[in-house]
């Protein structure tokens, strides 16, 4: 009987099923970091447990790091006491940590990849929403609570009802300007934010074909803000051609013997599925949200809705309510609307391929007066390849704040935050109600290009037209 990767997986994983019908899954990864794992090693003093299997944690600090402060101590001791707790966690249950002095310190979700501990075939949890994003290295992985951090720390597994699998398939070619971001904006706008409800996204079709593993990351990253519990790209050559060599990818021999236990993880042809979303590429354009949740987006050339056209009075008070928060008209343009603050950066577009493809447009511009630019790299090998790239500099140069590496502005759990009801150009992933730290600030979401042609003209704007994107 053909199997998708996600019923392959999770065969492979499951221990046992409980009594009330979810099954206990091992966890073939646990990565953790500063601000969900501290109570869970609490409970486990209190219970007089030890963790399981330390060598398949793995821990960072991303949240709470300030970017533009690397010496402690922190400005806010709070910061400072949560980074002080993480590492006396992993020193006493030794849990490797990749704490800013080692160099290899960065947002949990690119770390992981990079690092080569992120790999096909396996369970991947951690403390945090945007876990998704290891699945597009073949993985099944899920964002936990704290108490399911604890029951993987002490015993390596955790209890979870098996998803529904929906495949999303997304053929032809994206058209110029158009980028990994917008497919995903637009997967949600067209599925809704609860569309995936009890489901597992697998994505495929030519356009994830030829996409990046970055861009796979991208896509996936997002998948929780459609509902879905987890979402993946199966294994090929560009999957193992971006692992091959990292620290802790397999070697020598095991390399081998690792690739073509990859290869029969993938989805085999005929396999059933529980849905299946087809997706033309060419109807995919540069994408902008305008309200208060991932799915509110619209097309460039779009205008922002109208509550007096919505059918359903349930969708008519959620155009109301995100109007009245975003402080936008209904009917006008989201062309034009004017910026404060541009952010490029986070785990959905904290990458190397991120900076790189807007270095090479905002070279010689600069950005807009008035307005406040940070880029922020998603891990500190980020940050290196990009200054060996000269990147940093273009950066600078064009007026962007360059900024050591951490989650930043994306949920502003440190000094990165709006300022009243500033207006945000955001390459991350959530546009709620004061996500970016200021209980009335409001964002935009959109591709890191879109973000940098609102940055140099200080408003939404198409990045074709700004920047001449022919290709």
């Amino acid at each position: 009987m053909p199997k998708s990767l996600f019923e392959k997986v999770w065969d492979a994983h499951a221990v046992r099923t409980l009594t009330d019908g979810q099954t206990q899954l091992l966890v073939g990864t646990h990565l953790i970091h500063e601000v969900t794992s501290p109570q869970a090693f609490g409970m486990l003093r209190d219970l007089g447990l030890k963790v399981a299997m330390a060598h398949r944690t793995f821990a960072t600090v991303d949240h709470i790091v300030p970017t533009d402060q690397f010496a402690e101590p922190y400005r806010d001791p709070l910061a400072q006491a949560m980074m002080d707790e993480l590492r006396r966690n992993c020193a006493e249950f030794g849990i490797t940590f990749f704490d800013r002095a080692s160099g290899r310190q960065g947002i949990v979700h690119i770390v992981g990849p990079e690092q080569g501990i992120t790999q096909p075939g396996t369970t991947i949890a951690c403390g945090d929403s945007h876990t998704s994003t290891h699945g597009a290295f073949g993985a099944i992985a899920f964002g936990i609570g704290t108490t399911q951090i604890r029951d993987v720390l002490a015993t390596q597994t955790m209890a979870l009802g098996k998803l529904k699998v929906r495949r999303i398939n997304v053929n032809g070619r994206l058209r110029p300007g158009v980028y990994a971001k917008d497919v995903i904006l637009h997967i949600i706008r067209t599925l809704g934010v609860n569309g995936g409800t009890g489901f597992a996204y697998e994505y495929g079709g030519e356009v994830f074909d030829r996409f990046t593993m970055e861009e796979r990351m991208t896509v996936c990253n997002m998948s929780i803000e459609g509902g879905a519990r987890a979402g993946y790209v199966n294994p090929d050559a560009t999957t193992f051609a971006y692992l091959k060599g990292r620290p802790y990818a397999p070697k020598a021999a095991g390399w081998d013997a690792a690739v073509a236990r990859w290869q029969s993880v993938a989805s085999d042809p005929g396999c059933r599925y529980d849905d299946v979303v087809a997706i033309d590429a060419a109807d995919i354009a540069p994408t902008v949200t305008w309200g208060i949740n991932p799915g509110q987006g619209i097309a460039i050339d779009e205008t922002i809705p109208d509550p007096a056209k919505a059918t359903a009075a349930d969708e008519k008070a959620s155009i109301e309510e995100a109007l009245a928060y975003m402080k936008l008209k209904p009917g006008a343009p989201i062309k034009g609307t004017k910026i404060d603050v541009a952010f490029l950066g986070s785990c959905t577009n904290g990458r190397l391929s991120d900076f790189q493809e807007v270095a090479k447009f905002i070279k010689g511009r600069r950005v807009a007066p008035g307005v406040k630019a940070i880029a922020v790299p998603g891990s500190q090998g980020v940050g290196v390849l990009c200054v060996e790239l000269g990147l940093d500099k273009i950066f600078r140069e064009s007026g962007f704040e360059w900024r050591e590496a951490g989650c930043s502005m994306c949920l502003a759990m440190n000094p990165d935050k709006l300022v009243g009801d500033q207006l945000c150009a955001s390459s991350s992933n959530r546009n709620f109600k004061g996500r970016q730290g200021s209980p009335t600030g409001r964002t935009l979401l959109m591709s890191p290009l879109m973000v940098a042609a609102a940055a140099v003209t200080g408003a939404v704007a198409d990045a074709r037209e700004v920047f001449g994107v022919n290709h």
